[in-house]
């Protein structure tokens, strides 16, 4: 709001990870702003072409567009007519108005259009001259810092923060009866638990959060990402569609997913590593691990790769196979993910770390958080 609100206004780009929250953003944003003042577009569900895009973004704008009854006679010109109407529309009273445009990079489909190249680029030289106010959001980190690295001031890019520990234990809240008389140290821990198995993505939170109140038998969130992680089930279909989408954005497909598959065995590999098990030149595989990081499936840190999202490693070591995985190897996977997520506590820890989590603590590592063990 403060960059919108500024003089002149600022453009928020705000890039970010599958289930991050951006959409749900810029809802809240058309809620704030009034829907006579802000027009939200789903660019990813209506970029089709750019005459019946103009169309829908048209027929669903609050704002009057001028010259609507000549229709243009090219994908150019009717591309053209769009940032037009960017460019002009206004609010009731004559005031700027506000568009929110959700997966703005989709509009890079018409650049197989004649006439049409560049269609990212004409689109930020055209709204950074706009009196109107934007805000963008995209699922492309690498991408958006690239094509934002010679913009104007004007555009700022806002990550969006994952969802801390605190914020998740309010979340929880209402999940469950009694949520508010449960032992302070005991929902600290829960937050902690949740955040470190979702690295606080909103959708991955909300879906186990929902499940855990669904199975009624008290917090206990390994067990519901266990049964989310079933074939078919919530997280399941999701971490399925972010994998083909961004796969399918990328090139190299095959390629590309037996990199996956390594890196789901094991992380973090070096590049000879990696293009030794993938029996490829290291030059080729260079391309390759480039290709994924353009789509933010793996990151690279100190020249070592791993998967960005670390449920969605989970999620291909149990479903990229010949065969689905059954529900105890599921159960196996998940605690194991868990416990290597955890931080290892000084002290003891609340029964959620283990008994609540369905978690079977050794001895030794009993012993080491003080626990006497009485015959």
């Amino acid at each position: 709001m403060a960059a919108l609100d500024a003089s002149p206004s600022r453009i928020p780009v705000i890039p970010g990870g599958c289930g991050t929250g951006r959409t749900w953003l810029l809802q809240r944003l058309r809620d704030r702003l009034g829907r006579g003042a802000a027009q939200y577009i789903d660019v990813e569900r209506c970029a089709t072409t750019p005459e019946r895009f103009l169309e829908a973004v048209a027929a669903s704008s609050p704002f009057p567009r001028q010259g609507a009854d000549r229709a243009p006679a090219t994908a150019r010109e009717a591309f053209g007519a769009l940032l037009a109407f960017f460019n002009t529309a206004r609010a009731p009273g004559g005031a700027p108005c506000t568009f929110l445009l959700d997966e703005v990079l989709e509009l890079r489909t018409f650049e197989s259009f004649p006439g049409l190249r560049h269609v990212v680029r004409d689109l930020l030289e055209a709204l950074a001259a706009s009196p109107n106010r934007f805000v963008m959001t995209t699922r492309y980190v690498a991408r958006t810092h690239r094509l934002l690295r010679d913009a104007t001031a004007r555009f700022e890019v806002m990550h969006q923060p994952p969802l801390s520990a605190a914020e998740i234990t309010d979340l929880l809240a209402p999940n469950f009866n009694g949520f508010e008389q449960t032992p302070t140290d005991d929902r600290d821990h829960l937050g902690r638990l949740m955040q470190a198995l979702t690295e606080g993505r909103a959708a991955y939170v909300r879906a186990i959060a929902d499940m855990t109140g669904q199975m009624g038998r008290g917090p206990d969130p390994v067990a519901a990402l266990a049964a989310l992680l079933q074939p078919g089930a919530a997280i399941e279909r999701w971490c399925r569609f972010c994998y083909e989408l961004r796969l399918h954005r990328a090139r190299g497909y095959g390629a590309l997913k037996a990199i996956l598959d390594i890196l789901a065995e094991e992380e973090p590999l070096t590049l000879t590593e990696i293009s030794l098990r993938l029996r490829r030149t290291p030059g080729s595989t260079k391309d390759y691990l480039s290709w994924l990081e353009d789509v933010d499936l793996v990151t690279s840190r100190n020249k070592r790769y791993s998967f960005t999202d670390p449920l969605l490693r989970l999620w291909v070591r149990l479903h990229c196979r010949p065969t689905p995985p059954g529900e105890d190897e599921v159960a196996r996977q998940v605690q194991g993910y868990a416990l290597s997520r955890m931080p290892q506590p000084r002290e003891p820890a609340p029964a959620l770390a283990y008994a609540g989590a369905g978690l079977d603590p050794s001895p030794e590592e009993r012993k080491s958080w003080g626990i006497i063990e009485i015959d």
